[in-house]
Protein backbone atom coordinates (compact mmCIF):
# COMPACT_ATOMS: atom_id res chain seq x y z
CA UNK A 1 0.00 0.00 0.00
CA UNK A 2 1.38 3.38 -1.02
CA UNK A 3 1.75 6.27 1.76
CA UNK A 4 1.28 10.01 0.46
CA UNK A 5 3.58 12.39 2.35
CA UNK A 6 1.26 15.77 2.74
CA UNK A 7 3.09 17.54 4.76
CA UNK A 8 4.81 21.03 3.25
CA UNK A 9 8.25 19.59 2.36
CA UNK A 10 8.24 22.42 -0.79
CA UNK A 11 8.35 24.87 1.68
CA UNK A 12 10.46 23.28 4.22
CA UNK A 13 12.89 22.90 1.15
CA UNK A 14 12.72 26.28 -0.14
CA UNK A 15 13.77 27.75 3.59
CA UNK A 16 16.68 25.33 4.17
CA UNK A 17 18.10 26.69 1.05
CA UNK A 18 17.34 30.20 2.00
CA UNK A 19 19.01 29.28 4.96
CA UNK A 20 21.82 28.10 3.30
CA UNK A 21 22.15 30.96 0.79
CA UNK A 22 22.06 33.12 3.90
CA UNK A 23 24.91 31.43 5.73
CA UNK A 24 26.95 31.43 2.19
CA UNK A 25 26.66 35.37 2.00
CA UNK A 26 27.66 35.84 5.94
CA UNK A 27 30.70 34.19 5.27
CA UNK A 28 31.22 35.63 1.91
CA UNK A 29 31.16 38.77 3.37
CA UNK A 30 32.94 37.83 6.66
CA UNK A 31 35.64 36.71 4.62
CA UNK A 32 35.85 39.36 2.47
CA UNK A 33 36.04 42.15 5.17
CA UNK A 34 38.33 40.08 6.73
CA UNK A 35 40.85 39.94 3.53
CA UNK A 36 39.93 43.96 3.24
CA UNK A 37 40.98 44.58 6.87
CA UNK A 38 44.14 42.60 6.24
CA UNK A 39 45.37 44.10 3.27
CA UNK A 40 44.70 47.06 4.42
CA UNK A 41 46.26 46.74 7.55
CA UNK A 42 49.53 45.04 5.87
CA UNK A 43 49.65 48.59 3.53
CA UNK A 44 49.03 50.88 6.26
CA UNK A 45 51.97 49.21 8.25
CA UNK A 46 54.16 49.27 4.87
CA UNK A 47 53.62 53.42 4.62
CA UNK A 48 53.94 53.73 8.40
CA UNK A 49 57.28 51.65 7.57
CA UNK A 50 58.40 53.53 4.58
CA UNK A 51 57.03 57.25 6.28
CA UNK A 52 59.04 56.23 9.37
CA UNK A 53 62.36 55.53 6.89
CA UNK A 54 61.73 58.70 5.39
CA UNK A 55 61.32 60.61 8.34
CA UNK A 56 64.67 59.48 9.78
CA UNK A 57 66.48 59.59 6.18
CA UNK A 58 65.04 63.22 6.53
CA UNK A 59 66.76 64.03 10.06
CA UNK A 60 70.25 62.19 8.71
CA UNK A 61 70.03 64.99 5.68
CA UNK A 62 69.70 67.70 8.49
CA UNK A 63 72.21 66.59 10.56
CA UNK A 64 74.26 66.41 7.45
CA UNK A 65 73.41 69.66 6.66
CA UNK A 66 74.14 70.88 9.48
CA UNK A 67 77.86 69.31 9.40
CA UNK A 68 78.73 70.51 5.92
CA UNK A 69 77.68 73.98 6.82
CA UNK A 70 79.98 73.78 10.28
CA UNK A 71 82.51 72.53 7.82
CA UNK A 72 82.17 75.64 5.04
CA UNK A 73 82.67 77.85 8.55
CA UNK A 74 86.07 76.01 9.35
CA UNK A 75 87.27 75.68 5.78
CA UNK A 76 86.74 79.55 5.88
CA UNK A 77 88.48 79.86 9.40
CA UNK A 78 90.97 77.61 8.55
CA UNK A 79 91.89 79.95 5.17
CA UNK A 80 91.54 83.34 7.04
CA UNK A 81 93.96 81.87 9.61
CA UNK A 82 96.26 80.47 5.87
CA UNK A 83 96.16 84.11 5.09
CA UNK A 84 96.67 85.87 8.29
CA UNK A 85 99.81 83.77 9.11
CA UNK A 86 101.29 83.93 5.45
CA UNK A 87 101.00 87.87 6.17
CA UNK A 88 102.76 87.58 9.29
CA UNK A 89 105.61 85.60 7.61
CA UNK A 90 105.75 88.46 4.77
CA UNK A 91 105.78 91.18 7.23
CA UNK A 92 108.51 89.41 9.14
CA UNK A 93 110.40 88.89 6.39
CA UNK A 94 110.30 92.67 5.21
CA UNK A 95 111.04 93.94 8.46
CA UNK A 96 114.33 94.92 6.82
CA UNK A 97 112.91 95.30 3.91
CA UNK A 98 113.97 99.42 3.26
CA UNK A 99 117.73 98.17 4.37
CA UNK A 100 117.46 95.57 1.65
CA UNK A 101 116.19 98.01 -0.93
CA UNK A 102 119.27 99.77 -0.23
CA UNK A 103 121.66 97.38 0.19
CA UNK A 104 120.50 95.91 -3.53
CA UNK A 105 120.85 99.31 -5.06
CA UNK A 106 124.21 99.73 -3.94
CA UNK A 107 125.24 96.35 -5.47
CA UNK A 108 122.95 96.48 -8.88
CA UNK A 109 124.85 100.58 -9.77
CA UNK A 110 127.96 99.85 -11.45
CA UNK A 111 130.78 102.30 -11.19
CA UNK A 112 130.28 105.39 -13.46
CA UNK A 113 126.66 105.69 -12.45
CA UNK A 114 126.04 108.41 -9.60
CA UNK A 115 122.53 108.53 -7.97
CA UNK A 116 121.46 112.19 -7.37
CA UNK A 117 118.03 111.20 -5.43
CA UNK A 118 116.20 108.24 -4.88
CA UNK A 119 112.13 108.07 -4.06
CA UNK A 120 109.86 105.61 -3.12
CA UNK A 121 106.23 105.33 -3.90
CA UNK A 122 104.73 102.22 -2.87
CA UNK A 123 106.40 99.37 -4.37
CA UNK A 124 107.83 101.58 -7.48
CA UNK A 125 111.27 103.04 -6.92
CA UNK A 126 112.56 106.19 -8.93
CA UNK A 127 116.32 106.61 -9.74
CA UNK A 128 117.96 109.91 -10.49
CA UNK A 129 121.62 110.11 -11.28
CA UNK A 130 124.55 110.78 -13.43
CA UNK A 131 126.10 108.29 -15.81
CA UNK A 132 129.54 108.50 -17.63
CA UNK A 133 127.68 106.45 -20.67
CA UNK A 134 125.18 104.60 -21.90
CA UNK A 135 127.14 101.43 -21.66
CA UNK A 136 126.84 101.92 -17.81
CA UNK A 137 123.19 102.21 -17.66
CA UNK A 138 122.80 98.79 -19.73
CA UNK A 139 124.90 96.95 -17.56
CA UNK A 140 122.47 98.69 -14.68
CA UNK A 141 119.18 97.83 -16.46
CA UNK A 142 121.17 94.11 -17.10
CA UNK A 143 121.49 93.79 -12.99
CA UNK A 144 118.10 94.91 -11.94
CA UNK A 145 116.52 92.31 -14.18
CA UNK A 146 119.26 89.36 -12.71
CA UNK A 147 118.35 91.01 -9.25
CA UNK A 148 116.63 88.95 -6.71
CA UNK A 149 114.42 92.06 -5.20
CA UNK A 150 114.37 94.59 -8.02
CA UNK A 151 112.67 94.09 -11.27
CA UNK A 152 111.30 95.96 -14.27
CA UNK A 153 113.72 98.43 -15.00
CA UNK A 154 112.52 101.08 -17.28
CA UNK A 155 114.70 103.92 -18.13
CA UNK A 156 112.45 107.03 -18.51
CA UNK A 157 114.62 109.45 -20.12
CA UNK A 158 118.93 109.92 -20.70
CA UNK A 159 120.15 112.82 -22.06
CA UNK A 160 123.77 114.71 -21.98
CA UNK A 161 124.77 117.51 -20.38
CA UNK A 162 124.00 120.84 -21.02
CA UNK A 163 127.27 122.45 -20.90
CA UNK A 164 129.88 120.40 -23.69
CA UNK A 165 132.35 120.35 -21.24
CA UNK A 166 130.27 118.41 -18.70
CA UNK A 167 130.42 114.32 -19.63
CA UNK A 168 127.99 112.73 -17.38
CA UNK A 169 124.30 112.64 -18.70
CA UNK A 170 121.53 113.07 -16.64
CA UNK A 171 118.77 110.13 -16.65
CA UNK A 172 116.00 109.10 -14.53
CA UNK A 173 114.73 105.31 -14.14
CA UNK A 174 111.76 103.52 -12.62
CA UNK A 175 112.16 100.03 -10.76
CA UNK A 176 109.65 97.65 -8.97
CA UNK A 177 110.05 95.91 -5.73
CA UNK A 178 109.04 92.13 -6.06
CA UNK A 179 106.50 91.29 -3.44
CA UNK A 180 105.82 94.69 -2.26
CA UNK A 181 101.89 94.98 -2.68
CA UNK A 182 101.66 91.33 -1.27
CA UNK A 183 103.19 92.42 2.08
CA UNK A 184 101.92 96.27 1.92
CA UNK A 185 98.58 95.51 0.56
CA UNK A 186 99.27 98.63 -2.09
CA UNK A 187 97.03 99.04 -4.68
CA UNK A 188 98.66 98.53 -8.35
CA UNK A 189 99.88 102.00 -9.43
CA UNK A 190 100.03 103.56 -13.08
CA UNK A 191 103.14 102.44 -14.49
CA UNK A 192 105.93 105.46 -15.80
CA UNK A 193 105.66 106.94 -18.51
CA UNK A 194 107.83 105.39 -21.11
CA UNK A 195 111.42 106.89 -22.13
CA UNK A 196 111.78 110.31 -24.46
CA UNK A 197 114.13 109.48 -27.27
CA UNK A 198 117.17 112.27 -26.68
CA UNK A 199 118.10 114.65 -28.90
CA UNK A 200 119.78 113.95 -31.65
CA UNK A 201 122.33 116.79 -30.97
CA UNK A 202 122.73 115.93 -27.43
CA UNK A 203 123.66 112.53 -28.50
CA UNK A 204 125.94 113.81 -31.04
CA UNK A 205 127.83 115.66 -27.70
CA UNK A 206 127.43 112.70 -25.24
CA UNK A 207 129.33 110.44 -28.39
CA UNK A 208 131.62 113.03 -28.80
CA UNK A 209 132.23 113.41 -24.72
CA UNK A 210 132.86 109.58 -24.59
CA UNK A 211 135.37 109.20 -27.08
CA UNK A 212 137.20 111.98 -25.51
CA UNK A 213 136.95 110.48 -21.89
CA UNK A 214 138.36 107.63 -24.01
CA UNK A 215 141.21 109.08 -25.56
CA UNK A 216 141.97 111.12 -22.39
Amino acid sequence: MAYLNLLPWREAQKKQQQARFMTTMTAACVGSFLLVFTISAVYSSMIEGQDGRNNYLQGEITILDQRIAEIKQLDEKKKNLQKRIELIAQLQSSRNLGTQIMDEIAKVTPAGVYLTNLEKKGPSLLLVGKSESNNRLSNMIRSVEASELLTTPLLEFIEAGKDDTELLSDFKMHLMVKGFEAVQGASSQSKPKPAKPAKATKANKAAKADKAGGTK
